[in-house]
């Protein structure tokens, strides 16, 4: 075997491209985010066990640094994921990903049928409407409709993925991120929860709230098992109004 310094091991039989480690954390590692179509089998270890046999699947790592494993059916879940920050080490026939809290998902890639790197820019955010704009403005004035002894931090707290509507502090000083829909559902509780994991390393201990005037009951189910409060709205009563509908009485 002759040894040559860099990326490369030279046998006498064969040569085997060594690719170097790859790190990924939550700041941006990349110019864009990478997708990577390939036939691979996936393994993950960590609360529970988990396999995806072989099959042609989306990889993506995203600039954020997390890793997922998307198929073509399941909407925008994906079967297998990693947040941020997570370390990726790439192998000529695998991907192995970890976190600090000691879970790992393997991706044993058998073909590469696409791979691609795309800078997507500064992404400015989902623009609400103006029933939502409007509530953020009511709940920032009134915040302690959403509990007694609340008080206002500020409005559009930044994050670097964008700004959470409320920080809010709570009756016993503890701060509360509120995402504030006209409808709750998945997509809200999803982007509340990425808000979360970006406040709490900064400030500590962050609960979070989704307020809207309705929520899904899917909604309600991943926001209770997440320790999420959805609290509903009555946008015609913040206003100090009466109800539209008519009554009889």
């Amino acid at each position: 075997m002759l040894d040559v310094p860099g990326r490369y091991d030279v046998f006498t039989t064969s040569l085997r491209v060594r690719e170097p480690p790859l790190r990924v954390t939550a700041s941006r590692y990349d110019p864009g985010m990478r997708l990577v179509i390939a036939r691979c089998s996936v393994d993950y270890t960590g609360r529970l066990s988990a396999h995806l046999p072989l099959a042609t699947r989306l990889l993506l790592v995203k600039a954020d640094g997390s890793v997922l494993v998307h198929a073509d059916g399941g909407a925008y879940k994906p079967l297998n994921w990693m947040s941020a920050p997570c370390v990726l080490v790439q192998e000529p026939d695998a991907w192995r990903v970890s976190n600090r809290t000691g879970e790992s998902m393997t991706i044993h890639i058998e073909e590469i049928l696409h791979d691609s790197s795309h800078d997507l820019g500064t992404d400015p955010g989902l623009v609400k409407d103006g029933v939502e704009r409007h509530l953020q403005e009511l709940l920032a004035d009134r915040c302690t409709v959403l509990g007694d002894g609340w008080s206002l931090v500020r409005r559009e707290y930044p994050t670097d993925i964008g700004p959470v509507d409320l920080l809010c502090r709570d009756d016993q000083g503890e701060y509360v991120a509120v995402e504030i829909k006209r409808r709750g559902e998945i997509d809200g509780l999803e982007q509340l929860g990425r808000y979360l994991e970006r406040l709490r390393p900064a400030l500590g201990a962050v609960r979070g709230v989704l307020a809207a005037q309705a929520f899904t009951q899917q909604a309600r189910t991943l926001a209770a098992a997440r320790g999420i409060n959805c609290v509903a709205l009555d946008y015609d009563a913040l206003r100090g109004m009466e109800p539209n509908t008519p009554t009889l009485f």
